[in-house]
């Protein structure tokens, strides 16, 4: 019996679903939601901010965001979110998931108003402001990452655990698509009150002044759902878990989760005495046992997510150039303003509903049926795959007549990203390591991948130019063309791939059994059975 898990920890990995599954689903998962509607959505307005704040008299084209003033606006989220990720990720492990759970989702609603309320008296002035602002609201969102993974694994059950992680991650589909409809709706109310002609017609009324507050008001309803879950974020329980695999507090995590399970627990402070106290069991993150046993894990989830998100995100933040190469936005002259947006908004939106949404779906109804490796690896595969087919035919698809092809096939890509490592990246890091550095092992790996982002983000801007020189976007120079880009990008998935093989599959095992601490328990009560003493 004294080699056994401990009773609470055994309770959480037996227990049926329910009710506290479901409210740690949603509490966390609104947080997600959040995440990605704040993240996504400046995709959507940055040829409005152009429009507004970058015309030119006499220029035969709409005014842009100048490419370092895009590369700033599109990718200081990103690197707020690396730095949050790795900071709250330290934190969650020193302080306690709970008690930094909340400061995350209050510097959200904070930022995500103040990106709205960015002012300045020239352009230079309000995109500073804007910048200065989403770089805090992406160090909030940076946070969120290792909490909420790691709150979820801490909660769940061994059976369904991957499909509840995958819920919470889930919610981002749902965050993109908000993040559409709400474009498309505040657009719409906008152009309809306020029309306008095109801007072929007459360039400086093509862009109403009522449109400065559409995309402040776009970016604001970002702290909404974050509102309406901070209170639940507050008065949610600490994880028993933390409680006392690290904190050592065997009665109060007893005492917690007898409330969240409604049974009675006992407190076993001798047994939590005996295995926090172990010498196996108090390595470091930068120690040489670490480096044996979790190592290869680590290098493994930092890759992976890595190589996935340069991939995932710089098509997210080039698809509406996509759109527009194949015909489905029309010449920006022959638009206003608003129509550009809402038209952008809807593409983009159909995708979220095509391709997005359903892809982390299936993730969570098969994740505790394949495994988390034989998803993963499928995802990456069926990427390269699918941007294989979309780059060597990709004079086919730009073609008239073939662009709903493409839609397709491009549409495809995400499903597999989302039924595929964009989820099992998130899932498992939050599985594999140790009670004591889990958060901050999350918030790595995670930080690895916002680097993919971050070179998505600024790298794609510049290299999906067109090779015509007639044809690249003011301010820009020539690159290598969408097409070379997406080369590169299956070329990282094959890599993804590779590296898929370094992470350990933890379908139906329990998180101590993963990380190693069931059997470092075991080899103590073993050692002391046997009146020896654990090597360190």
């Amino acid at each position: 019996m004294a080699g056994e898990q401990l009773q609470v920890l055994n309770a959480l990995d037996v227990a049926k679903t329910q009710w506290y599954h479901f409210t740690a689903i949603i509490i966390a998962g609104m947080g997600f939601f959040t995440d990605a509607y704040d993240l996504f959505s400046i995709s959507l307005v940055t040829k409005l901010l152009g429009r507004v704040y970058y015309h030119v008299d006499g220029s035969p084209t709409p005014g842009t965001l100048p490419p370092n003033v895009s590369s700033a606006v599109n990718g200081v989220a990103f690197v707020g979110t690396l730095s949050g990720q790795l900071f709250f990720g330290w934190l969650g492990d020193k302080l306690g998931r709970k008690r930094v759970y909340g400061m995350t989702l209050l510097l959200m609603i904070i930022s995500s108003v103040a990106s709205g309320l960015s002012l300045g008296h020239t352009s230079k002035g309000v995109m500073s402001t804007l910048c200065f602002f989403r770089f805090w609201l992406g160090f909030g969102i940076g946070g969120d990452y290792p909490l909420s993974a790691t709150i979820m694994s801490e909660y769940s059950n061994k059976r369904t655990r991957g499909a509840f992680i995958a819920a919470v991650f889930a919610m981002q589909g749902f965050g993109i698509l908000a993040g559409g409809m709400v474009t498309i709706v505040v657009s719409g109310i906008f152009k309809n009150r306020f029309p306008a002609p095109a801007y072929a017609v007459d360039p400086i009324g093509s862009t109403v002044p009522q449109a400065d507050y559409v995309w402040r008001i776009i970016l604001m309803f970002g702290a909404v759902p974050a509102v309406m879950t901070l209170y639940s974020r507050l008065k949610m329980p600490e994880t028993a878990r933390y409680t006392a695999l690290v904190a050592r507090d065997a009665k109060q995590a007893a005492a917690d989760m007898s409330k969240v399970l409604q049974v009675e627990l006992e407190d076993e402070a001798a047994k939590v005495q005996q295995i926090t106290t172990a010498q196996s069991n108090n390595y470091g993150l930068f120690s040489k046992a670490f480096l044996r046993r979790h190592g290869a894990h680590l290098l493994g989830t930092t890759t992976t997510w890595l190589l996935l998100d340069i991939a995932y995100y710089s098509q997210n933040l080039f698809q509406k150039d996509i759109f527009s190469a194949i015909g489905w936005i029309p010449k920006n002259t022959t638009m206003n303003a608003l129509e550009e947006l809402c038209r952008i908004a809807r593409a983009q939106t159909l995708i979220a509903l095509c391709g997005t949404v359903p892809g982390y779906w299936f993730t969570v109804a098969f994740i505790d049926v394949l495994g988390r490796f034989t998803i993963q690896l499928l995802g990456f595969f069926m990427m390269t795959v699918f941007m294989l087919g979309l780059a060597i035919p990709y004079h086919h698809w730009t073609t008239p007549g073939n662009q709903i092809g493409f839609i397709v096939m491009y549409g495809f890509t995400f499903f597999f990203a989302n039924f595929g490592p964009n989820s099992t990246t998130f899932i498992v890091p939050a599985e594999i390591f140790p009670a004591r550095v889990r958060s901050t092992c999350h918030g790595i790996s995670a930080a690895s991948g916002k680097l993919g982002a971050i070179v998505g983000s600024f790298g794609f801007l510049y290299l999906a130019q067109s090779q015509d020189p007639a044809k690249v976007d003011a301010g820009y120079s020539t690159g290598i063309g969408v097409r070379n880009s997406l080369f590169m990008l299956a070329g990282c998935s094959i890599l993804g791939c590779l590296f898929t093989f370094l992470v350990p599959e933890s379908k139906g095992k329990s998180l101590e059994e993963m990380s190693g601490e069931k059997e470092e328990e075991e080899e103590q009560v073993q050692a002391g059975s046997n009146g020896s003493t654990l090597p360190v």
